[in-house]
């Protein structure tokens, strides 16, 4: 077993109920989409499932979805609104 894939599972399953727990609020999300490329939005989060999660996204009316590795690995950053916390 590799010794790195042990605490990146705990630190999925951190992140994963860190999520959960602020289901219905809302957030902004900075989302790294390729070279020199970042999407800002505000949105609140709908669902959480074991893989991913998804937001409803305010000023395009829709839905996106992430996974918890995007989070991770810092490909995506959530920020809860009301009192300016730093998610992940």
């Amino acid at each position: 077993m590799l010794l790195g894939v042990k605490s990146m599972s705990a630190d999925l399953c951190k992140i994963r109920a860190q999520v959960a727990v602020y289901k219905g609020a809302k957030v902004r999300y900075r989302a790294t989409k390729g070279r020199r490329k970042v999407e800002e939005r505000q949105g609140i989060i709908l669902e959480t499932y074991p893989n991913l999660f998804t937001m409803y996204v305010e000023s395009q009316q829709s839905t996106v979805s992430f996974s918890y590795v995007e989070l991770l690995t810092k490909e995506v950053e959530l920020e809860i609104l009301p009192s300016h916390e730093k998610l992940i």
